[in-house]
């Protein structure tokens, strides 16, 4: 059965070789906190891969192509320099990756659609991984809903960070409240949402089948979120729901030479996730594009 992660995060190599010395001389302090943490044994929260050692993990993996996500950076320019990066990457490996751009509104709404226009030019497919709450401007901002108005004209989904409420705390966590997404979603009906990190259960929040139908999750991070029975709780909206990973993220720090992503496809699988979650759901979302 083909499977495609819909949610891997790749670096480029100058942030890889000081990851923490990149994040200072680039304005980028939320990033630093989130993702150079180490835990209490000392061993950090994730891996720097190069491209190399991505695809080496995909092969190892069985997964056939990973789609590329752009982080949510706090400066314009890091934006920008992600995209040129993943733009290299789809060139160089058009069997093996797709590529979502990323964005901040601080950019000014014409440098917002150009870099959009930019990044479609270049082969990437969507918007994402975004972050609102993060990024340090609001869910009503207008060059934000610019931007997410012209990915529904151009059919690139928008994937969006989103934390679970009643999740547990961590250095580096932002509230975003469920209700947020819902009206965005209602308010731009031609565009697809990714909700990332199962959505913070958005779906099983109270709404459930009533959800906008342009609401869809990814189940990134799954085994440090929640135990397996979440793909049983989630199963009524499976046609919703799109694997991704979280890579480099340590996805079983308990077993690290489990290898997380192979263990983690195993999962999924083992949990009943069919050809829908594994690649078609997501193949669906960007039909417009190939």
């Amino acid at each position: 059965m083909r499977v495609i992660d819909s949610h891997v995060h790749l670096y480029p190599p100058e942030l890889n070789a000081a990851p923490v010395a990149w994040a200072d001389a680039n304005g980028e302090s939320h990033w630093s906190v989130l993702c150079t943490r180490r835990r209490r044994d000392g061993r950090p929260v994730q891996a720097f891969p190069s491209v190399d050692e991505l695809l080496g993990e995909l092969d190892r993996a069985g997964i056939e192509r990973a789609v590329l996500l752009g982080w949510y950076w706090q400066r314009p320019g890091n934006c920008a320099g992600q995209n040129r990066f993943f733009a290299d990457c789809i060139r160089a490996h058009p069997d093996r990756f797709d590529a979502f751009a990323t964005i901040h509104p601080g950019a000014g709404r014409a440098a917002t659609l150009t870099e959009m226009k930019r990044a479609r030019e270049a082969g990437l497919v969507g918007l994402g991984e975004l972050s609102p709450h993060s990024q340090g401007y609001l869910m009503s901002d207008p060059v934000f809903h610019a931007a997410v108005h012209r990915a529904g004209e151009l059919g690139m989904p928008v994937n969006l960070h989103v934390t679970d409420p009643a999740g547990r705390p961590y250095p580096g966590r932002v509230e975003t409240p469920l209700g947020d997404f819902t009206r965005l979603a209602l308010d731009f009906p031609e565009t697809n949402f990714i909700l990332a990190h199962w959505g913070g259960l958005l779906a099983l929040a109270g709404a459930g089948a009533a959800l906008p139908p342009n609401l869809h999750f990814d189940t990134a991070a799954s085994p440090l979120l929640y135990g397996p029975d979440i793909w049983t709780r989630m199963a009524p909206m499976m046609d919703r729901v799109l694997f991704g990973s979280d890579y480099p993220l340590e996805l079983y720090p308990r077993l690290p030479e489990a290898g997380g992503l192979k263990r983690f496809v195993a999962e999924a699988r083992a949990q009943g996730a069919g050809s829908g979650v594994l690649a078609e759901n997501y193949e669906r979302l960007i039909t417009r594009l190939r």
